[in-house]
């Protein structure tokens, strides 16, 4: 049989007495604990908050901004009241990036601003072409994205027959560049002497040609129309059209090369037209005087004969008129 412990009511009373002051005890303190704090807005709760796993009356936590973003103004620090939180009073803005750095020849387009997670647009000058990143964004620690712009480069010119280039560089010609062309002795260019390396890369016209010019023109095929021949001051120009591109033969004329003789010197030219200052006026306006002259002389000549058969007399009164006319041509 077991034993009985019996228990006097004085006793009990101080038990029961002491289980009620701890149970007082226990709800108030549970009652003055805060709950875990919420982060603002913009802001989290520092780590060493979160490793907390009670916050009893009175104590202070600390706010900081989340990544991307600074303080602007308030406090950081929140208390624990009456079982409350106090208000949250930090603000935090986004961090500004600022204008990323210039390169040479780039325009960067910041249009889209310079905050935190903003994206600006990186291009290059007319003539160059970006290497790496067409985009920069800002981070928290700064700009991201790498680019440079470099020239645009265009192929190896290319050789003709006959004749030469003036490119003798091992590096590829850039933006910009201009490669001349030189034909061989004897030989004419035909096309354009000079190609540029334009702002796409590529060349603004194909490579000439170096042909060979017989004494009949620049080929065989020219009809006699397209040729023509000037001599002025004792030289024959001769001047070709051919393929869109006009030749200049300038030979000097002499008793040994009136008939025919080869070409000694050819002169490529573009959109060559013929001026009035190239045509000798002189011998066309001698040429009209002596017409005018001979003309009025046999009206004069005729007019007399025309008198005399009349029967009329000589009175000379009709020179004059006739002085007149002769004084005015």
């Amino acid at each position: 049989m077991e034993p009985v412990f019996l228990l006097g009511s004085s006793t009990r009373r101080k038990i029961t007495s002491l289980l009620f002051f701890f149970s007082c005890c226990f709800v108030w303190r549970s009652e003055a604990d805060c709950p875990v704090p919420e982060r603002g807005e913009n802001s989290v709760l520092t780590d060493q908050t979160l490793l907390m796993d009670a916050f009893p009356e009175g104590i202070s936590v600390t706010l900081e901004c989340c990544n991307g973003y600074e303080k602007e103004s308030g406090s950081e620090v929140i208390s624990c009241q009456n079982g409350e939180w106090t208000q949250v009073e930090l603000i935090c803005k986004k961090k500004d990036c600022g204008v990323p750095n210039p390169q040479p020849n780039m325009r960067i387009d910041t249009s889209a601003g310079t905050l935190f997670g903003d994206i600006v647009t990186v291009t290059c000058d007319i003539g160059y072409e970006i290497s790496g990143s067409s985009y920069k964004q800002c981070y928290s620690w700064g700009w991201f994205g790498k680019a440079s712009c470099h020239r645009r480069k265009c192929k190896k010119p290319a050789e003709v027959t006959n004749g030469n280039n003036s490119w003798n560089s091992t590096e590829l010609p850039t933006y910009g560049e201009v490669i001349r062309y030189n034909c061989d002795d004897g030989y004419a260019l035909f096309g354009h002497d000079a190609i540029l390396c334009n702002e796409m890369g590529e060349y603004g016209a194909p490579p000439p040609e170096c042909k060979d010019i017989s004494t009949s023109g620049p080929s065989s095929t020219t009809a006699a129309a397209d040729r023509d021949i000037i001599i002025r001051g004792g030289t024959e120009v001769t001047t070709w059209r051919d393929g869109g591109h006009t030749l200049l033969r300038e030979v000097k004329v002499t008793s040994s090369n009136v008939t025919s003789s080869p070409p000694s010197l050819y002169k490529e030219t573009h959109n060559v037209t013929t001026h009035a200052k190239d045509i000798d006026y002189l011998p066309v306006i001698l040429s009209v005087v002596c017409v005018s002259l001979v003309v009025c002389i046999g009206a004069i000549c005729l007019h007399r004969c025309l008198l005399k058969r009349k029967g009329s007399y000589d009175t000379r009164e009709d020179v004059k008129p006739e002085l007149l006319l002769f004084q005015n041509v």
